[in-house]
Order: C-alpha cells, then structure tokens, then sequence
C-alpha cells in the first residue's frame, strides 16, 4: 500500500474513533482553526462536520461576537499550559440558541516536539452535573448512608458493600466481597435470593420487602428483620438491556417489627385466655375444664401439653407425680401409672424452685434420645415447666413442649404459661374440693 493510501486509511480510522466517541470533540491547529468535528458535536451545537472544519475559532458563528474573543484565547491557551485545562462558557447553536458547555482542552505536540494544535472535549453542563450528581451519590451511599446498600453481581454475590451493610453482617467490607450469601445468612437466604433472581429476571420490585434473617456473627447468630427494596442494574452502554446485577438496599426495622409481633402476641394470648374461660365454665367436671384450658392455651404456643398432679398418699414423703392428662390427645386421669421423673429433671426443679424452669434439647448427637430420657414426645426440642399452685398449696407441674421448627420459650412464654397454670390449678382445686371435704 502507498504512502497517500495508508494516510487516507488513518485519517478514515481517526474520523471514525471521533464520531463515535460519547463527548463532542473538537480540534484547532496552532492557528485556531479548526481541524476535526465530530458528531456529538454536530448534535449539542447542530453545526455540521463540513460546515465548522476550516473555520478560525467561533467567531461570527459559534459565539457571540462579544465572547468569541475571550473563548479563543481560553481555548488556544492550552498551547503554552501543561495538563488539561477545563473552562465554561456560552457557544451558539445553529437555530440561535445558546448552550453552555464545560470544555477540557490540552495542547497536542507536533512531531517536534512544539505545540501543533489544541483538542477540546465539550459536554452540555446539565450533563456533566447530572453524571457528577450521580458519582456523587454512589459515594454517598457506599460511605455515609443511614441504611445498607449491597450492589450484588449476577452471580448472586456482593460486588460492593457500603459501611452500614458491612456493620449489619457484623464483617469487614472487603471480606463480604465475592462470597455466596449462604456464607452471609444462616436463614433467610432462600427468600432474599428467590428476590434477587426476580429482579434480574423481571426488573425493579415496586414495593419493599421485609424479610427475617439470622446473621451469624462472632458474637453469636443474631435474627433480624430487614426491609429490603432491589433494583436491577442495567448497562447504559449497551443497546439491549444487559443486567450488571441487583442494586440491594435494606434497612434493619428488627425493633419494630418485633414489639408488633408481641403487641399482637399478647393479644391474641389474651383472647385464647377469655375464650378458654367461657369454654371451661360450660365444663360440669372441673377436671375436664381444666384440660379445656390446655387446648385453647397450645394455639400458636406449643405441640403438647403435659399435665402432671401429685399423688396424695399416706406418707407425705412419697409424693409422685401422675400423668393426669396429656394435650392433644387426651389421657385418662384416675388410676394412672406415676411418670418416672430423674433427679433432676425440669419439672422436679419447678416443685422445688415453685416457678418455672425452660430447658432446650442440647445441639448435635447429644440430642439424640434427650426427650425420651424425660418422658417426653419424641419430637420434643424445647421444654417449660411451671408449677400448679392453688390456696398456697403445690398441686403439680404443667409442661408445654415446642418442636424444633419453632424457637426456645422465652421469659415472655414463662409468663404466660403460668397465668395459664394458675387457672388450671384453680379447677383441679375444685375437682378435688368435694374429696377433701370433712
């Protein structure tokens, strides 16, 4: 190939690099004339390519006469000044309209070394402000935001962690980076992921999300309720919508959430007593209202519960406790075989302590058979005991047992267990009442 036809090849490669680059360029030799134009030029000013190259400066086209002088000099003094140097001013469009544009102009040295020419890369300003907006609030929410903000990667794993994001994972934020979230949550994982691959999928949620998780943390695993809200991210470059990932934002409401849930628990605990109330009272046998109780009390409280009463014979320091009944199902209460209790075991501790003692099945193999060493159901994982106690007298022990699917009983479940016993105390009182009768 010659000479003229490996110029003409680099002039049409260079024309072709301007045209498609995303800010308007221009460019100026020594003299001021100008020497490219490309077509983000020619659509932010609607001059076109072959009516601004050979032009000197802006004047009398591009400029107002009374500016055009000052925005040559600003322009051409990358000349003789090192580094970019960036400037505001006015240009004119085609149809008369006026455009203020941020420009960065450097000088471009010739094959001498001296300078040849100035380029100046322009953008409209509200442009330039809405993209400095916009680092900016990337900033903003990756250090000093109030809430957590996780942009997650297509491959379901943290990309960029804020600061509030990392404190609530109770890590660093380098060290969440990369990681599946099932290293992240011990619960919670399969909801928050099922959520993000929906909006990869189907786009931004509309509305927020809570969602319950369990954090492990060195400090031990701490269960949260986050209100989370997802936005996918998409490639403004590309043509067709490519996702980049999801854009996580949560904010932990744990407080809230948790004293509505026990407002409502209390509620509803306090209807389960008024209704158990009405019920027994419709009971001709107080023994038989007694158990009444106990099925309205497991609703949303516990699988089972266990009523045991002490056995009155004649030497007092042969007490037993007797399974008098059993909810669900129903035991019969006359003539039952007296349950074989360990030193030791929770219930016997609530007759010696006259309150309530909690007990949780302990973690791995040692769980193995830990229920049916204390004559409990087999799926037993959590246990609370409370005393009977009627007329400042002991009568027996009433235990309610969990499963494992549902937590340990807390200080608020003890109380309630024993308003619970105090009514079931008060029938078996009455049940007995007419046998201690003189």
């Amino acid at each position: 190939m010659s000479a003229s036809g490996r110029s003409e090849t680099a002039d049409d490669l260079l024309a072709a690099l301007l045209d498609g680059m995303d800010a308007a360029l221009c460019a100026f030799d020594a003299d001021g004339v100008i020497t490219h134009w490309n077509r983000e030029a020619e659509r932010i000013l609607g001059w076109s390519a072959a009516e601004a190259v050979g032009r000197k400066g802006f004047a009398g086209w591009a400029a107002r006469a009374a500016d055009a002088q000052d925005v040559e000099d600003r322009l051409m003094a990358a000349l003789e000044v090192p580094g970019r140097q960036v400037n505001e001013f006015a240009l004119l469009t085609k149809e008369g309209g006026r455009v203020l544009v941020r420009t960065q102009s450097a000088g471009v040295p010739g094959a001498d070394g001296k300078p040849a020419g100035v380029y100046c890369a322009f953008t409209e300003v509200h442009t330039q402000i809405d993209l400095e907006r916009s680092i900016a609030l990337s900033e903003a929410l990756m250090e000093d935001a109030s809430w957590g903000v996780v942009l997650v990667d297509v491959d379901l794993r943290p990309a960029v962690v804020n600061a509030h994001a990392a404190r609530a994972f109770g890590s660093g934020r380098t060290t969440l980076l990369g990681r599946p979230l099932g290293e992240l949550l011990s619960q919670g994982v399969e909801e928050l992921e099922g959520a993000l691959q929906h909006v990869l999928a189907e786009g931004s949620s509309p509305e927020p999300v809570e969602l319950w998780v369990s954090v492990p943390t060195p400090e031990g695993v701490r269960r949260r309720c986050w209100r989370c809200g997802f936005l996918r991210l998409g490639s403004p470059l590309a043509e067709e919508p490519v996702p980049l990932g999801v854009g996580w934002l949560f904010q932990d409401i744990t407080e809230g959430r948790q004293a509505a849930l026990d407002t409502a628990q209390v509620r509803f605990r306090s209807s389960q007593l008024h209704r158990a109330g009405r019920a027994a009272a419709e009971c001709e046998d107080p023994a038989e209202a007694a158990v009444v109780r106990l099925d309205f009390a497991l609703a949303g409280f516990a699988e089972h519960a266990l009523l045991d009463v002490l056995d009155q014979p004649a030497d007092p320091e042969r007490q037993r406790l007797v399974r008098s009944a059993a909810s669900p199902p129903l035991l019969p209460g006359s003539g039952a075989i007296p349950v074989r209790y360990e030193p030791g075991h929770p219930a016997l501790q609530a007759l010696d302590r006259i309150g309530s003692v909690r007990s949780s099945a302990p973690r791995g193999d040692a769980a193995e058979g830990w229920a049916q060493a204390r004559h409990w159901p087999r799926d037993t994982a959590h246990a609370l005991c409370t005393v009977l106690r009627s007329r400042g007298r002991t009568l027996g022990v009433l235990t309610f047992v969990r499963g494992p699917s549902r937590a340990a009983f807390e200080q608020a479940d003890a109380a309630y267990a024993e308003e619970v016993a105090a009514r079931v105390a008060a029938d078996l009182d009455l049940a007995r009442a007419p046998k201690d009768a003189p």
